[in-house]
């Protein structure tokens, strides 16, 4: 799934200024960002395809800091241009950032804010996302990142609107992806924007990847916590949470297992995960669900009920606001992938109390287990929003992220 939202009025006035060329694309690169992630940009925009039909575009590699640059597993990178190169490109990426805990380069900063200020377009892929927002260019914006990193990004940068469910945000002159393969959702995104979906098309064939992915990050997120929440006493209210999920509560019991308030409870726990309680608490049993009816056989109405919903009305309306489609649907969607074998080693891993195996995580047998498709098969809908709408449920600073919602679920 993906967001494209319409630019505050400013920025869908910016023109590029007259150095900056349309056709240019310049990669930020740091030392210590993961190699797979700094690669997708440069194949996308760095080779010449157009004898498939693909514009060509032009690529200008650029060093954020003094090199040789580290990557993963020890290689070094020379990068041929600095950073005084982005002052060409009609298009700036910034692929990864080393550690979401420290801060970019201020000069790599300043040159991000002059390439934006000046018309050019800016995309942060996986915590890339973290380099923007520590540039100031994702104030009131919604953005997004890899669902692991979205609580730290929606916590230290709180007038950003992080949504942790969308595979890439578009909020026209500023855009964001989620982690390692979203990068390359939005890149095809970029080229199906800039000359149409023929030549998206023709590229993602070239890769030999679906010119557009249907859903969003919710198949693949896990029951972790952020670092943060490791040592903090709230840490044990959340453990006990996440072991009785079956069992029906509210936030209100959370918060007076930590022997506070409902507010002073509500503001803790906003500041140590970047989300509302009830919001995560919702989150957190439509998980609960997903994984029984990968691995189950129990009806929708157990499945409700042993994830703590009041009733099977309360889990198909969230099920569907999360992941896009019905309980039933899901199910039947995701059992028309699976082989047979490995949902009978699911079963048999439930009934020794292994546990299912979450979405997009490896198999019992070491085989990944593939995500479920749009149960028909369509394309995801390409939603229009501004920043300031806040549709759908979103990581910030206050509310809950679920419009309307007051009691738990």
């Amino acid at each position: 799934m993906s967001h494209d939202s319409t630019a505050a009025p400013e920025a869908a006035a910016r023109k590029l200024s007259g150095r900056r060329r349309k056709e240019i694309v310049a990669v930020l690169l740091f030392s210590g960002g993961p190699i797979f992630e700094s690669s997708i940009p440069l194949s996308v925009f760095g080779v010449d395809r157009q004898d498939a039909g693909v514009p060509r575009y032009r690529l200008l590699v650029c060093g954020g800091e003094d090199g040789p640059l580290r990557t993963t597993g020890g290689l070094e990178l020379t990068a041929p241009h600095g950073l005084e190169a982005i002052s060409r490109a009609g298009t700036v990426v910034v692929p990864a950032w080393r550690s979401i805990t420290s801060p970019p380069p201020q000069d790599a900063l300043d040159a991000l804010r002059r390439a934006h200020e000046e018309g050019a377009r800016i995309v942060g892929l996986c915590t890339g996302a973290f380099v923007l927002a520590a540039a100031g260019l994702l104030d009131g914006r919604p953005a997004t990142t890899h669902w692991m990193y979205a609580p730290t990004l929606a916590k230290r940068y709180p007038s950003v609107h992080v949504d942790p469910r969308e595979l890439f945000v578009d909020d026209g002159d500023v855009l964001t992806s989620a982690g390692t393969a979203a990068g390359i959702d939005l890149c095809l995104h970029i080229v199906r924007t800039d000359h149409g979906n023929e030549a998206a098309g023709a590229l993602a064939r070239r890769l030999v990847v679906p010119p557009r992915r249907s859903g969003g990050q919710e198949r693949y997120l896990d029951r972790s916590l952020p670092e943060e929440i490791g040592a903090d006493p709230l840490a044990e209210v959340v453990a006990w949470a996440l072991e009785h999920l079956h069992e029906q509560f509210d936030v209100e019991t959370l918060a007076a297992r930590a022997y506070m308030s409902r507010r002073t409870f509500d503001r803790r726990f906003r500041s140590l995960t970047g989300s509302a309680p009830l919001q995560w608490l919702i989150t957190q049993r439509v998980l609960q669900a997903q994984r029984l009816l990968e691995t189950s056989d129990y009806s929708v109405d157990e499945v409700a009920g042993r994830c703590g919903f009041r009733s099977p009305v309360a889990l198909r309306g969230h099920f569907r606001r999360q992941l896009g489609s019905s309980p039933a649907a899901y199910r039947a969607a995701y059992r028309a992938r699976r082989p047979q074998a490995d949902r009978r080693q699911d079963s048999e891993a439930a009934a020794h109390g292994q546990g299912p195996v979450p979405s997009g995580q490896p198999g019992l047998a070491g085989h990944p287990v593939p995500p479920a498709p749009h149960p028909d098969g369509a394309l995801p809908h390409q939603s229009r929003r501004t920043a300031a709408a806040g549709v759908g449920p979103s990581l910030t600073a206050s509310g809950s992220g679920v419009p309307g919602q007051r009691t738990a679920p």
